[in-house]
This record gives structure tokens, C-alpha cells and sequence, in this order.
């Protein structure tokens, strides 16, 4: 099982925190997204404007980083300040 954290607008449009999916096999971030906006359409065209960012156990991924059983993958969206 892998946890989905979400941060921000990713949270306020699933109304959660954090989601859980199961994957059968190690796979590439970009695998898991899929999955992701499949479960939540809410958050569907935020993955795929791809403008945030994505870490894996909270080190900062690619969409080619291999995700395993039991990471935490976290959806973080731009930040912009002034």
C-alpha cells in the first residue's frame, strides 16, 4: 500500500489529506499518478497540468522515480509568494 499525501488545492478538492492505494509491483511515479487520478477525478486535471511538485518519502521525485509498497508519495502544488 502506498500513502498519497495531498497539500493545498490537492487536498481541498479530494476533501482529504492523504489516500491510500494499493500497487502490485514496483512503478514509475508517473504509473502511480494514473492510478491516483482515476480514484480521485476531483484532482485529475491538476496531475495533469503537472505544474507542482512530487516527492518520494520526502525527497523530491521524477516522474521516472520507482515507487514501491509502503512509500509515501506527496502532491505539492506551486507555491507562489510576495
Amino acid at each position: 500500500m502506498v500513502t498519497i499525501k495531498l497539500f493545498a488545492v490537492y487536498r481541498e478538492r479530494a476533501k482529504t489529506d492523504s489516500i491510500k492505494i494499493d500497487i502490485e509491483r514496483d512503478m514509475p511515479v508517473k504509473d502511480v499518478l494514473e492510478i491516483v487520478k482515476e480514484k480521485v477525478p476531483s484532482i485529475k486535471d491538476l496531475i495533469i497540468k503537472g505544474k507542482g511538485m512530487i516527492a518520494v518519502n520526502q525527497d523530491i521525485a521524477r516522474l521516472d522515480t520507482i515507487v514501491k509498497d509502503g512509500d509515501e508519495v506527496a502532491l505539492i502544488p506551486p507555491v507562489s509568494g510576495g
